[in-house]
This record gives C-alpha cells, structure tokens and sequence, in this order.
C-alpha cells in the first residue's frame, strides 16, 4: 500500500504551481525584460532605438489589453479597454517621439534621451495599470521606475571602477617598469 500525506502532495503540486506561476506572469516579466534592455542598450552604445521604443508601446498595451479582457466582461466593456490602451499608448508614444524631435534631440545626449524614454514609459506603464486596475502592471512601471536612477548610478559607476583602475595602473606601472628595467640590467 502506498503511502500518501498532505506533504506528498504539496510537493508534487510545486513545481505544477510555480510553472503555472512563471507562465502567468511571463507577459510582465516580458514587457520589463524589454524595457530594461532597451535602456540599458541606448545608454551604452550611445545610440536611440526610437524604432524600439516605437515598438515596445503598443506591445505593453496588448500586454493590458489581455490581461483585462476578462474582467472587461461584454462587448462595450472590451471595446472601451481597446480605445482607452490604444489613446493612453499613442499619448505616451507622441511623447516619445517629442524627444526625438531635432531641436530636442540636439539638446539632449543618448544617454539621457534613453533615461528620459524609459522615464515616460515607466510612467505610461504605472498610469495604464491604475486605469486598468491591475497591480501586475502597475508594479512594472514602479520597476521600470525604478531602473532610471539605477542605470544612471551604473553608469556613473562603471566611470568611476574605470577612473580607479586608471588610478591604480598609473600607480603601479612605473614600479613594475622600474623593476622589469632593473631584471634588464642584472
């Protein structure tokens, strides 16, 4: 006879529910993993990715669009859902492409054009999912928030790691030139 308990069953359950889990909020893991690598992309090759940024609004809005279809219940209720993401997403777009305008742009580094995107999109992302009541989606944009000051802190600190090791190779080369000078001599 086999022997079963509550604990059997909760750890064959386990890995059921943390894939069920993961498969759930893949669309939010998605749409962050998205934005960060955008930012993070733009800040270090020093290049806009407008097309990208162009690309990823309308993937968040599909990514709220679903997430509250059921909860939008009949046909009037999903067409508002539909019209309110697609206005709430071209405004946070036009205001994207205002950054790319000529005059702006030329006043603007890459660096800080690629934290000002992703500071409208965490924006957009947070104020689509108060409008659609979803949590999962606001917490995206309170991450996404939270990436600006941390890719700026990443970037001032990899300038930094690299002025200390300048730092120390200036100080440690002429004493590792003196001494393979002197080995030279003997």
């Amino acid at each position: 006879m086999t022997n079963w308990n509550a604990d059997d069953a909760a750890d064959d359950a386990a890995p059921s529910f943390g894939r069920r889990l993961i498969f759930r909020e893949l669309p939010y893991l998605a749409v962050l993993a998205l934005s960060i690598f955008g930012a993070a992309y733009t800040s270090f090759s020093g290049t806009p990715l407008r097309g990208y940024w162009i690309a990823l609004g309308p993937i968040i809005g599909l990514v709220c669009i679903l997430s509250q279809w059921r909860a939008a219940g009949d046909r009037k209720g999903r067409l508002r859902l539909i019209w309110t993401q697609i206005l709430h997403w071209g405004a946070v777009l036009g205001a994207i492409e205002l950054l790319s305008i000529a005059d702006v742009s030329d006043m603007m580094s890459a660096d800080a054009t690629a934290l000002s995107t992703l500071t409208i999109l965490a924006l957009g992302t947070f104020t689509a999912g108060i409008h659609i009541a979803s949590w999962h989606v606001a917490l995206v944009g309170i991450v996404l928030a939270l990436t600006v000051p941390g890719i700026a802190w990443l970037e001032e600190s990899a300038l930094m790691m690299l002025l200390v090791a300048v730092a120390v190779i200036g100080l440690v080369a002429p004493f590792i030139l003196h001494r393979m000078h002197r080995k030279q001599d003997a």
